[in-house]
């Protein structure tokens, strides 16, 4: 009997169509709640992934700590090397004093992106990605 109530358009029938015909929009549309869940699941995703890497590699934390301040406290020394000659070569008649700056900042400058990926492995790991990747452009360049 059911065949012939869709055949012929019963209440039964209607109400499937109807029903099937909802669930298929539904499942067309891609509504910004359901983008914003989306998203926060990813983003909870990653930070969990992030922890769990950190405390799988906890044994190396003294070596990554060694690294960073290795390479940070070197960037930091050529920077304010360039600072300090910027601010003395005006008085002194020592052109060395400018040179010295110069190349001091220019090693600096070259440094950028290793301690702006080194920062943000510390301070802003869940955006790591985004901070990877123009870093590694910046080193790319050069």
């Amino acid at each position: 009997m059911a065949f012939w109530g869709r055949v012929f358009g019963s209440d039964k029938a209607l109400e499937g169509i109807v029903e099937g015909v909802k669930n298929g929009i539904d499942d067309l549309v891609y509504t910004d709640e359901e983008r914003a869940g989306d998203a926060a699941s990813d983003r909870s995703e990653a930070r969990s992934m992030v922890v769990q890497w950190m405390e799988s590699t906890k044994g190396q934390n003294l070596a990554r700590r060694l690294i960073a301040l290795s390479i940070t406290g070197t960037w930091l020394f050529m920077y304010l090397v360039s600072a300090v000659s910027g601010m003395i070569a005006p008085f002194t008649s020592d052109e060395r004093l400018t040179v010295v700056g110069q190349v001091a900042a220019d090693r600096a400058g070259d440094m950028n992106a290793a301690v702006m990926l080194i920062l943000a492995f510390y301070f802003a790991a869940p955006h790591m990605g985004d901070i990877a990747r123009v870093a590694l452009e910046r080193m790319k360049k050069k």
